[in-house]
């Protein structure tokens, strides 16, 4: 008898992480589809539901990050988009934006730092890359002797 409630238990807490799991995914995918339609207020409740059940999912915070941006949060764009690159240092979105970021904020030696490290990984935003070097050249002071 103590066996099979011991077996019992067993199945209720995986079935029960089973579903917390699946509940992230979920919630990161309606967050997603309501991003992609423009409702950014259900969708930031929903990458916040994501977040709750799997803390380290980056990309809910990229998203975040966009949404925040477009709020006019500078802060939390900036909050979001720097645990997105803790959570995964690789993301070459994630570093674009925060290249975008500092960039904004004038943080030349920080814009050219995180420039090589996005070269280096870069596979779809490649181009981006050049524009921010041209922008960054663009607003650099002129050493005009």
């Amino acid at each position: 008898m103590l066996k099979k409630i011991k077996i019992l238990f067993i199945i209720f807490i995986f079935l029960n992480f089973a579903k917390s799991i699946f509940s992230a995914e979920n919630f990161f995918e309606q967050g997603q589809q309501k991003y992609n339609e423009e409702k950014f207020d259900d969708s930031k409740f929903l990458f916040q539901r994501s977040i709750i059940f799997n803390p380290k999912d980056a990309k809910s915070y990229l998203y975040l990050s966009k949404i925040y941006k477009f709020e006019k949060n500078d802060k939390e764009e900036e909050k979001n988009i720097n645990t997105a690159l803790l959570l995964e240092p690789k993301n070459e979105e994630a570093i674009y934006i925060l290249m975008e970021i500092q960039l904004k904020k004038s943080n030349y030696l920080k814009v050219k730092e995180l420039s090589k490290k996005f070269v280096n990984i870069c596979k779809n935003l490649c181009k981006k890359n050049k524009f921010i070097l041209e922008s960054l050249e663009n607003l650099e002071p002129k050493n005009e002797s």
